[in-house]
């Protein structure tokens, strides 16, 4: 995280003074100290129907070198919903560098929720809103990206080809906290996953967000165990990043992880890291193994559980860049 400056502090105060004149009662301030506001957005001011709440969590670094960090909580955003509304504030992002961007984010919400009300006569669907909505609707930015790599999605083809097609639940898919070192960015992604065309559809939904397909590599393993045969099928890729895929898999076998996914984006940012890349990307997958309780602390290994079962593939682009 990087330490507080007196000019990113003085923006800060500035941005929140004026965000609070300008929404009044719907802006909110959750912790002072924490630097932790939200704010109710509608597509109205008098009884909207369709509403959001945004959350953000300011670090120290915010506006000139750190994103900060939201929540997007409405019991109807999920889905196509949330990727495209979270893509757009991304995008937001990184239009605007090193500048204050909550009011052009404030006002593209608002934006977004008034094509929906103008676009639907219907109510916000919210029956089916589950206590996993709200949990997953933190999502950390990601701040940088090269030119976009062959999609590693292709790689499942085989693995599902033979099988039944079963439109089979996507599962609830999580990320990291982003990591930089010398300009190269690495955040981790998880998803909890029973059968390899899940591990499929995660990849694909991971690769519709723009910055995640036009990283410089996705790594990624998974580990699921399979109860008839007291076997684990397991698989890892490192596209393009040499030994980094089997270094991941390694990890999640020390800590006995199971029937989970786990896949680490790295943005190159022109600097060769050495043997430092593995030690961040293995931090990376670690921590959100953690965060999301697959484990309970770093230091939990594994026990035996039954012989692997292990896919075999032809590794991609075996160089550093």
């Amino acid at each position: 995280m990087a330490a507080s400056s007196p000019e990113a502090a003085q923006q800060q105060i500035d941005e929140i003074e004026a965000l609070s004149s300008i929404y009044g009662e719907d802006w909110c301030v959750v912790d002072e100290d924490e630097k932790i506001y939200c704010i109710k957005i509608g597509d109205c001011l008098d009884q909207p129907k369709w509403t959001l709440c945004l959350q953000v969590i300011l670090p120290p670094g915010y506006p000139t070198s750190e994103p900060p960090v939201y929540q997007l909580n409405a019991p109807w955003l999920r889905g196509q919903d949330y990727t495209e509304l979270a893509n757009s504030l991304e995008e937001i992002y990184i239009q605007n560098l090193g500048e204050s961007i909550l009011y052009l984010w404030v006002e593209k919400i608002r934006e977004v929720l008034v094509e929906k009300a103008q676009s639907s006569n219907s109510e916000p669907d919210i029956k089916k809103t589950t206590e996993e909505v709200d949990e997953d609707c933190g999502n950390d930015f990601l701040l940088d990206y090269q030119p976009v790599q062959e999609d590693p999605v292709e790689i499942l083809n085989y693995i599902t080809s033979e099988s039944q097609e079963v439109d089979e639940e996507l599962p609830m898919i999580h990320h990291g906290t982003p990591l930089t070192d010398r300009r190269s960015t690495f955040q981790a992604h998880l998803a909890p996953v029973v059968t390899p065309r899940q591990v499929k559809r995660v990849l694909e939904k991971l690769y519709e967000n723009k910055k995640i397909a036009s990283a410089t590599h996705n790594i990624y393993a998974y580990r699921i165990y399979c109860e008839d045969k007291h076997t684990f099928l397991q698989d890892c890729e490192d596209d393009g990043e040499t030994a980094a895929g089997g270094r991941l898999l390694h990890l999640m076998q020390i800590l006995n992880v199971q029937n989970v996914l786990v896949v680490v984006s790295r943005w190159y940012g022109g600097i060769l890291l050495g043997p430092d890349r593995f030690k961040h990307i293995n931090n990376c997958a670690r921590n959100v193994l953690v965060e999301y309780n697959y484990v309970h602390s770093v230091e939990e290994s594994s026990k035996p559980a039954g012989k692997n079962k292990k896919i075999r593939k032809d590794n991609k682009k075996r160089t550093e860049h």
